[in-house]
This record gives structure tokens, sequence and C-alpha cells, in this order.
């Protein structure tokens, strides 16, 4: 392993002034500095992290708790492309992530990071409101910051459900639809809450009235669920022909229900999903959906969580809202 030492000997300086250079003191010259950190890139120096971190009294280590209801975790395409792009700016800026345990713990999720000497904390997917959650949240000595849930005291990165739902509302309708249904999520989220109030304020903007029984109550990522849903839907006397989802896998369930009805998308049946995840894209015909920037919304967090902990005197609460964007696929007809 390279050392300062080794360094020194290569620029035929003291070690004080490799010291100095590489912890970007001014009190040596420009070019003597820039001398000594090529020299150590050259070299392949790698700074010491436990000094950096007695140093600085900081872990350089962040947290992530996530966890769904589904228990999917890393598995959920949506919150790993969240994961990915909150682990690639946390370590352009020098950070390690660690995964906060979920199972068999003997500490609180707020003492597991007192534990790790945590940095600071990503609130991903979770039961928002549990005692623990808020906890963690309300201790103003660990920093944090939320994905789709607004908490008092803590930044915030959020899709912008209510323009995602706008937009994928609006396409149907101008496709000629107007007996549309919306299977949508649990009810108690926040996004849930958003994207129904936008879905039926889309319709209430162009004159549209449906039946109660056109909106339907499920849970994300549960296909199964969505595709006896669609059953139900295609069985009334005056069956839509469009149908949202909360999400894509919602989306599949339901057009395997309307090929086991011996219908076909989207002649029959129009649907569309949420999210624009990977598989949507590989679906024939490709899934209508709201693609959301989840990797940007990953990046952003690392961002402003990094900033509130090397700037803590000028940090603020931001609530931040990024858009998706609508990909047209074709599983929505137009009617004539």
């Amino acid at each position: 392993m390279v050392s300062m030492k080794d360094i020194a000997n290569a620029c035929d300086c003291s070690i004080a002034t490799v010291s100095k250079a590489l912890n970007g003191h001014t009190d040596i010259g420009k070019e003597t500095a820039d001398r000594i950190r090529r020299k150590a890139d050259e070299l392949g120096y790698l700074p010491n992290a436990a000094a950096r971190a007695l140093k600085t009294n900081r872990s350089y280590n962040l947290g992530v708790l996530l966890e769904d209801e589904a228990h999917s975790g890393l598995t959920h395409e949506y919150f790993s492309h969240v994961l990915q792009g909150f682990k690639q700016a946390a370590e352009d800026e020098g950070f390690d992530i660690t995964l906060l345990r979920t199972n068999n713990r003997k500490m609180t999720y707020r003492e597991y990071c007192k534990y790790r000497n945590l940095d600071g904390v990503l609130v991903a997917c979770v039961d928002f409101e549990a005692e623990e959650v808020k906890d963690l949240i309300e201790d103003v000595s660990i920093p944090t910051i939320s994905i789709d849930y607004v908490f008092n005291g803590c930044s915030s990165v959020e899709s912008n459900n209510v323009r995602g739902m706008q937009e994928l509302t609006e396409y149907a309708i101008k496709q000629g639809h107007t007996k549309i249904a919306y299977i949508h999520g649990e009810g108690v989220k926040k996004v849930t809450k958003e994207r129904i109030a936008s879905f039926y304020s889309a319709l209430e903007k162009h004159g549209i009235k449906i039946p109660d029984a056109y909106v339907q109550a499920s849970s994300y990522l549960n296909s199964e669920r969505a595709g006896l849903l669609t059953q139900k839907l295609l069985s009334l006397p005056n069956p839509p022909t469009c149908i949202l989802y909360p999400d894509d896998y919602s989306a599949f369930g339901g057009v395997n229900a309307v090929r086991a009805m011996n219908l076909s998308v989207p002649e029959d049946v129009s649907v569309a999903g949420y999210d624009g995840t990977d598989l949507a894209m590989m679906l024939s015909p490709k899934l209508t959906t709201i693609a959301q920037d989840a990797e940007g919304m990953g990046s952003k967090a690392a961002s402003e969580l990094i900033t509130s902990i090397e700037h803590p005197k000028s940090a603020y609460i931001k609530h931040i809202v990024i858009d998706g964007r609508l990909i047209k696929g074709g599983t929505i007809r137009r009617l004539v």
C-alpha cells in the first residue's frame, strides 16, 4: 500500500508537505500541490479511511432503510434504481452505503445508526407511520432524507405523481376513451392519494363521469390481485374500455387476465401501467406507462443528504419533486 512517505520520497519533499497538498491546504504553492497530487494518483495512493474518519469525526458511511410491504427489497425494480442512483452519487463524494437491518434486530433503527456511526440515512420504502421510523426521523443528530414521503423536519425527494397520473389519464382520453377504470395501490399512501386525486381531476377537466365500481383498491406489485380485479371490471354490465394500474407488474397481471378471458390488448381492452420498468419495455406490445426517474431521484437524495451533513448550519428542509415521462407504448388503442 502506498503511503505519504512514498509520495514524499518520489516528490523529494517532506511528509508534511504531502499531507498539506492532499488535504487541500493553501499554505503551499499550487504548482507543488498539483505535482504531489498527480504523483499520488500515479502511484495509486488511497487515503486511510480510519484516519479520515478520526480527523473529520465522520464515518463517511450512509445508511439506507429499504423495505416495502411486499418484502421485495432489492428485487423491487423501482427502488433498486433509486438505490443505484443513490449509491453512485454517494461513492462519487467518497461515501459508502450500509443497508439497515430490518429482520432479527436487537436494536431500533435509530440505535443501529448510532452503533454504526452513520453520517446520515436515506429512508426509501418502509412503514413510514411506524413509531420506530418516526423515532429515527425525529433524532436531529442523524441527518435523514426520504423518498416519496414527506415528514416534518425531514427533506424529501418525490416523483411527480400528480403530473404523471394526469398525463397518463389525459393520454387515454385523447385516444377517445371515456370509460376509464383505475386499479390503485394502498389507499393510505401519499403517492396513492395524489394519483387518485389527479385521476379524478383529469376526468372532471374533460367532463367525464365514471361509476364508482370503476375504481378498485389493490396493493402495489400484486399482479394476482390486479388480475382478479381486472376480471371483475370486465364482467360489469358496462365494462371499461381502458384500465390503469398502480405499477407495471400489476398491469402484467391485468394483461394476463384479459387474455384468460379470450380478449386481447389493446384491441378489446386498453391498459396502462406506472413506473417504466425494463420488463414493461419488453412486453409485446410495449406497455403504455409513466417512467419515473428513479436513478435521478436516488442521485438527488444523495447529494442533498451529503450537503446537509457537510454544511449543517446552512442546511434547510427541502421537498424536491422530479418529473417522470409518458411512454405511449402500444397498449392503449385509439377509438374511432
